[in-house]
């Protein structure tokens, strides 16, 4: 039997949306991409990382070639189909029928959203600096439906407990009304735990997205499944992926 590429989230998203996380098993690259790896920033071999995205495409049956985007931890959401493969954005959207969003993380928080009406989706690389940044809030901006009609979901991402910064990002991420109580705790000295999770949920709640799934992953613990740059260093990515069908 062959290993499994991805998971598929649970969310009460209409079925006509379709998403899944991938994990880094199955693929064929080597250490320390080993193995599913789907990033070609991170001096992979780019033959092996072309294998790796044929490979999911075929398995997980997508409609497209998923538009990867250039990353830069900033705040830049684009419509996924009129863009080109390689912009360089954080977020994308679509509410085209085929069209495959997607965004690649090893400890940055993937998030994904979707309306209960199957119009549009979109596919959010939330790391501290976007969390910080306002990726969310630009995201949620962006898209041509009210948020509270969103379905939001969060992907593997560096756990609470392993998440340790120092005061200029616990200064960057927090906010007035959640401040230490919810996303950031004291660590030995002056440093911080983080807490993406729950940073997200309070960002998304306070935007009006009611419905939030997803969390309690951590990449950092979790070496058999997923990748983790504060861990290993140079490593590869995982892709988070959502698209409608045709209706």
């Amino acid at each position: 039997m062959a290993e499994p590429l991805f998971l598929t989230p649970r969310w009460p998203a209409p079925e006509r949306v379709r998403a899944l996380q991938t994990v880094r098993c199955g693929g064929h690259s080597v250490p320390p991409w080993d193995r599913l790896n789907l990033a070609t920033h991170t001096g992979d071999d780019p033959a092996a990382v072309a294998a790796n995205r044929q490979l999911l495409q075929a398995r997980a049956g997508l409609p497209a070639e998923p538009l990867w985007l250039e990353q830069v931890h900033g705040t830049e959401v684009v419509a996924a189909h009129r863009s080109a493969p390689g912009v360089r954005a954080d977020a994308a959207w679509t509410d085209r029928a085929g069209v495959v969003c997607a965004v690649l993380t090893a400890d940055c928080l993937p998030v994904l959203l979707a309306d209960r009406d199957a119009r549009v989706v979109a596919a959010v690389h939330a790391g501290w600096r976007g969390l910080a940044g306002g990726i969310l809030e630009a995201v949620v901006a962006a898209l041509p439906v009210p948020a509270a009609a969103l379905h939001a979901w969060l992907g593997p991402a560096i756990g609470p407990a392993a998440f340790e910064v120092g005061p200029e990002v616990a200064e960057a991420l927090a906010d007035r009304d959640v401040a230490t109580t919810e996303g950031l705790s004291p660590g030995a000295g002056d440093r911080w735990y983080a807490d993406l999770y729950a940073l997200a949920r309070y960002r998304l709640q306070t935007l009006g997205v009611a419905s939030v799934d997803g969390g309690g992953w951590c990449t950092y613990t979790d070496r058999a499944r997923f990748f983790s740059h504060r861990r290993d260093g140079p490593t590869g990515r995982m892709a988070s992926l959502v698209y409608l069908e045709e209706p």
